[in-house]
């Protein structure tokens, strides 16, 4: 007997001590309800959207870019709109969703070992055992860290890495199958010639990259020849929408008619073909009979706007930097007739889908979990805690050195409810994104470019931030 004012993530106003019995026994029965149907662990569906800023879906508002598919699955999700990677490239983020760790706990805060990428493919000294040698000095970070994949595969699951991946052989983060190995292959975009000729693995995925772009074979032919009652786990993070934007002719033609910026057209064209991909592969899942038992997770890597004067590039406040473009993603958590489709707004981070998977899959993990696991709200709880912060930090590509991310840091940045404060490492850090600490009002300055630090009105909120961020900020040494 729930009042008849009360709207859809509002809370409950109750007129007697007999209503609010009625509402938590009923509680009680769902959530019991939920634990039988959850007896049966889910199989996990990992999608991972490759250099797409957080606006650019249509469930996300965009009045242009095509996103039918993952239109579809936000629309029955758990979706929480306010998301954040820990940072803004692709490496470490990804290595934030196995591990559940911030890039300054994993230690994975490059995306290449010294003596950095351009070192490593034009000295003409460096040949392919030194560059591997190089390469699996760094991948091998990830063997001693416990992951999603190792911690399910020890539970019964079977794991597959598809995509994208740097830390070499799919079996050091703990897949029990995979496709990328750390060797050269015949994947387009996974291999890199030296500069004394020898062709290596590039270091992203090698032959993990075919997937999506040229086929899903290996998906489907994984979930085959897994028996029935098998749970098994998915890493579907595909080079996509990621540059080369080069995909068919028929995605560009879903833009014939909408008047899109030249520099645009091809990006969209690129998540439109990334859409179709998910698309296809909820669709293997539906037609086995395994939607029901299935929990999808989705989230982006890192953002990716083009640049109007090369669209290849990203713009400055989009990948790689400490602002909004480049750290926003939606998240969204689906598994049929178990989430409740509900858009939360709070502030969530990618840092969380690690102990949601747990919570969901029902493992208990003795290591530390930074993160706050969202399984609750997306069981329909709107448990929206306004003095949550979310954090994270900004690296070059380059690691100067391994095991010591405090050295190479280039900022460090929190939000709490509208505000966000980011802190550069020196006067001039890597990218000279900012010179000086900034703090900014997100609900007025969507775009960043009202510092509001010598405001006395912003004081309190100025020294609270920090407090967070100092307190946050323990890395390794």
């Amino acid at each position: 007997m729930v009042s008849s004012n009360c709207r859809k993530g509002s809370t409950p106003r109750f007129h007697s001590t007999w209503e609010q019995s009625i509402f938590k026994a009923f509680s009680l029965l769902f959530l019991s309800t939920i634990s039988l149907l959850a007896a049966s662990p889910p199989n996990i569906v990992y999608i991972i959207s490759d250099d797409q800023t957080y606006t650019d879906f249509g469930f996300m508002g965009h009045k242009q870019v095509r996103t039918p598919h993952l239109d579809r699955l936000a629309e029955q999700s758990a979706f929480f709109p306010n998301g954040y990677v820990t940072t803004s490239v692709c490496r470490p983020s990804l290595v934030t969703l196995l591990t559940g760790l911030y890039p300054f706990q994993h230690g994975v805060h490059f995306n290449h070992p010294p003596p950095g990428f351009r070192k490593l493919t034009q000295d003409p000294e460096i040949n392919k055992e030194a560059y591997d040698a190089l390469r699996k000095k760094a991948s091998s970070i990830i063997l001693n860290t416990p992951t999603l994949p190792r911690l399910l595969s020890e539970n019964g699951y079977r794991c597959l890495q598809t995509g994208k991946f740097w830390e070499g052989h799919w079996r050091n983060a703990g897949f029990t199958e995979g496709m990328t190995t750390a060797e050269p292959s015949t994947a387009l975009n996974g291999n890199k010639m030296l500069a004394n000729g020898d062709m290596v693995a590039h270091g992203n995925g090698d032959a993990g990259l075919a997937i999506g772009r040229e086929t899903l074979q290996p998906i489907y032919d994984f979930i085959d020849d897994c028996d029935k009652d098998q749970p098994f786990m998915i890493w579907y993070a595909p080079f996509l929408p990621h540059v080369p934007h080069d995909s068919p002719q028929r995605f560009y033609d879903l833009y014939k008619s909408k008047n899109i910026p030249s520099h645009k057209l091809s990006y969209y064209a690129s998540i439109s073909w990334f859409d179709e991909t998910v698309g296809d592969l909820m669709r293997a899942i539906e037609k086995r009979g395994l939607s029901e038992n299935t929990l999808f997770v989705f989230v982006v890597d890192n953002g990716f706007e083009p640049n109007p004067e090369n669209p290849n590039i990203y713009t400055r406040t989009s990948k790689r930097s400490p602002f909004e473009p480049g750290l926003r993603t939606p998240i969204l958590l689906h598994w049929k007739g178990v989430t409740i489709p509900t858009r939360q707004e709070k502030l969530v981070s990618s840092v969380d889908l690690f102990p949601t998977i747990l919570e969901a899959v029902g493992i208990q993990s003795t290591q530390t979990i930074s993160g706050i696991s969202l399984w609750a709200s997306a069981l329909g709880s709107h448990d929206n805690d306004p003095t949550r912060a979310v954090f994270g930090d900004i690296y070059p590509g380059d690691a100067s050195t391994l095991g010591n991310p405090a050295q190479d840091v280039a900022y460090r940045w929190v939000r709490q409810g509208d505000f966000k404060l980011i802190v550069p490492s020196s006067k001039n850090p890597w990218g000279n994104y900012l010179s000086q600490v900034s703090l900014y009002d997100l609900s007025t300055d969507p775009r960043e470019t009202n510092n509001l630090l010598q405001s006395h009105k912003h004081l309190e909120t100025l020294t609270r931030l920090t407090m967070l961020l100092d307190d946050w900020w323990k890395p390794q040494r």
